[in-house]
């Protein structure tokens, strides 16, 4: 199995995302291979001066790169040996079995949408992310940000897309569904959240548990899943991070409020997509992109996509 890397992408790069790599490269299954996608004069400069052999990974030359500022449509369809466009273009031709970056957001997505495409049945892809427990486990929260707007039927989808991923990737048998919303009742919520609660409420395709009430994150295992449109899930999101910057501020060191660093995640996987594609944080250090990488390759290794092709179907 080969896993593409956009060395190009991110704020940092390309230092930081070959000092990823090569992180990551020492913790990689034996039969997956890291495809460093970029300039590869540049590329082979920094792993002599780390001292890694370069032949560890195989390397794809490119000499374009889509910049952070700019625009995500404009610069896809016209930088066509970018690091981005070559790689969803593997992606598209199986070469590869998933892709991460920490670059521009906008054309990753423009990737996903003229590349790659969405999963068959798919109404819209999701932006998923984790949120930290009391425990050591994580809750699955999607969409955080990719659809401001959703349909019932959109949520009920994110819901089947969020089981399959906990059941796959997690190993949790008949994981717990819920649906973010203003209280535990089902008459609860606006006209969206009690039509979605309506129609999960009857699925048989996942373990739908009820509503979820945001003063339950972080404090409680309820759920495994929780769904909510990505204009709410990004403000969650958002809030968490500036819950973790706060505690850094003020000072306070300690071991659960450290599972808030996005470093411990490396990136937020695209569910929904017709292949494996993970987005990291554009401020992403090696760390950060060495557990994006390892995230990418445990999506790859039990062919979610697939999986989620399969449950929509």
């Amino acid at each position: 199995m080969r896993i593409g890397l956009d060395v190009m992408g991110g704020d940092y790069a390309p230092e930081s995302t070959i000092q990823g790599a090569i992180l990551a490269q020492k913790e990689l299954a034996p039969e997956t291979k890291l495809v460093l996608i970029g300039n590869q004069n540049i590329i082979t400069e920094t792993l002599e001066k780390e001292k890694t052999d370069s032949s560890l990974f195989d390397i794809v030359h490119t000499s374009e790169v889509i910049e952070m500022g700019d625009h995500p449509a404009k610069a896809f369809s016209k930088k066509k040996d970018s690091s981005i466009a070559v790689g969803f273009q593997m992606l598209k031709e199986k070469e590869i079995g998933g892709l991460a970056s920490a670059g521009n957001t906008g054309a990753m997505l423009v990737g996903i949408h003229y590349s790659i495409r969405t999963l068959s049945g798919i109404i819209r892809p999701a932006i998923a992310t984790f949120l930290p427990t009391f425990s050591d486990k994580l809750t699955l929260i999607l969409d955080v940000g990719l659809n401001p707007d959703s349909k019932p039927d959109v949520l009920y989808q994110y819901g089947i897309m969020g089981s399959v991923y906990a059941e796959s990737v997690w190993g949790i048998k008949n994981p717990r569904v819920a649906l973010l919303n203003i209280g535990s009742e089902e008459s609860k919520g606006n006209l969206v959240t009690r039509s979605a609660y309506e129609m999960m409420n009857e699925s048989k395709h996942f373990n739908f548990i009820g509503n979820f009430e945001a003063n339950e994150f972080f404090v409680t295992e309820e759920a495994d899943v929780v769904v909510c449109d990505g204009f709410v899930g990004n403000i969650v999101l958002k809030e968490g991070e500036a819950f973790y910057k706060l505690i850094r501020k003020r000072g306070i060191k300690d071991e659960f409020f450290e599972r808030f660093n996005f470093e411990n995640f490396g990136g937020s996987p695209i569910l929904g997509a017709s292949s494996v594609v993970v987005i990291g944080h554009g401020i992403s250090n090696s760390k950060a992109i060495k557990n994006m990488i390892l995230h990418t390759q445990d999506m790859a290794r039990v062919d979610l996509s697939e999986k989620i092709k399969n449950a929509i179907d």
